[in-house]
């Protein structure tokens, strides 16, 4: 009897979480299938069901491949370059040395501001001529070649140029996805016990060797949580492809997130949109299983 109320007051607390689930998840995405399966003209509120025409057309289109091949490209761009530097500032900030907490609040901040607050501050940071690179960039110049003219000095239209904006959106996310993945590291800094370096710094091991054969294998599990999350982030990115570059020039940014929206809410074609995003769901799970299963394999190695 006691067991059977532990079990009725155990679901009686899971209850509401499951409803919000279902209401605010399961269902939705229920009903994002079924539209997947239609043709919906919004305006005149006609539906039919087409089976999977939407995902056989989503495949046939090169727009689709190319937004698929943008996203990739900025993941590929942004997740290592993220991590390592969110692991450096990581194992910078776990030092015991006064004021450590001020600095972690700060490289923190930029995950707590605002998405479209951050797109606006990066727009003028890349503007060109007085945008804070390109005057970085003129300074820099000035020094190397004194009394440069001012039509040659160094000056990148960052956004505006195809070879320079995918990076330049890159980058930017190394900024604003470093206050989690470095609390993420730090947590797994901790965690390593300090005899481990202690034995080995007795054993002559230099701080280097240290890093990559005690730091690095035993924040494997952490590394794996980081990898799959950032990547999952940067094949979902949209709010700062659609405040900053309207997936331009010449498409160079038109990554998949942004492909939809558009589908979805400027050509309305619901339907296919839809599809794609399930497309778009399968291909991050793949991917996402394919790291499980890549760092599952790394720590098995490290354990035996």
């Amino acid at each position: 009897m006691r067991a059977r109320k532990s079990t009725k007051t155990g679901w009686a607390f899971l209850a509401p979480a499951f409803a919000h689930l279902l209401a605010f998840a399961l269902i939705p995405m229920g009903y994002a299938f079924y539209i997947s399966l239609s043709k919906i003209n919004l305006f005149r509120g006609e539906s039919k069901i087409v089976g999977f025409k939407n995902y056989a057309l989503a495949f046939q289109e090169a727009s689709f491949w190319g937004a698929l091949w943008n996203s990739f490209r900025y993941a590929a761009m942004s997740v290592p370059a993220g991590i390592a530097v969110a692991l450096l500032v990581a194992i910078l900030v776990n030092q015991k040395l006064k004021g450590m907490t001020i600095y972690r609040t700060v490289f923190y901040v930029p995950a707590i501001a605002s998405g479209i607050a951050t797109a606006m501050l990066w727009i003028y940071i890349f503007l060109p001529d007085s945008g804070l690179i390109n005057m970085t960039l003129q300074v820099v110049q000035k020094g190397i070649q004194p009394g440069v003219a001012k039509d040659q000095a160094w000056n990148i239209n960052f956004l505006n140029q195809s070879e320079w904006a995918m990076p330049a959106l890159a980058f930017m996310s190394i900024w604003t996805g470093l206050g989690p993945r470095m609390v993420l590291f730090i947590a797994g800094l901790i965690g390593i016990p300090a005899p481990l370096y202690e034995a080995a710094q007795l054993d002559g091991a230099t701080s280097w060797k240290c890093f990559w054969k005690i730091t690095v294998p035993m924040l494997t599990p952490t590394t794996l949580f980081v990898v799959i999350t950032s990547t999952i982030g940067a094949m979902q990115v949209f709010t700062p492809i659609y405040l900053m570059t309207k997936g331009g020039p010449e498409y160079s940014t038109d990554v998949i997130g942004y492909h939809i929206y558009t589908e979805a809410w400027v050509n309305f074609n619901t339907g296919l949109a839809s599809a794609k995003s399930f497309i778009l769901l399968a291909i991050i799970a793949v991917i996402s299983l394919f790291q499980w299963k890549l760092m599952e394999s790394r720590m098995d190695s490290i354990s035996a």
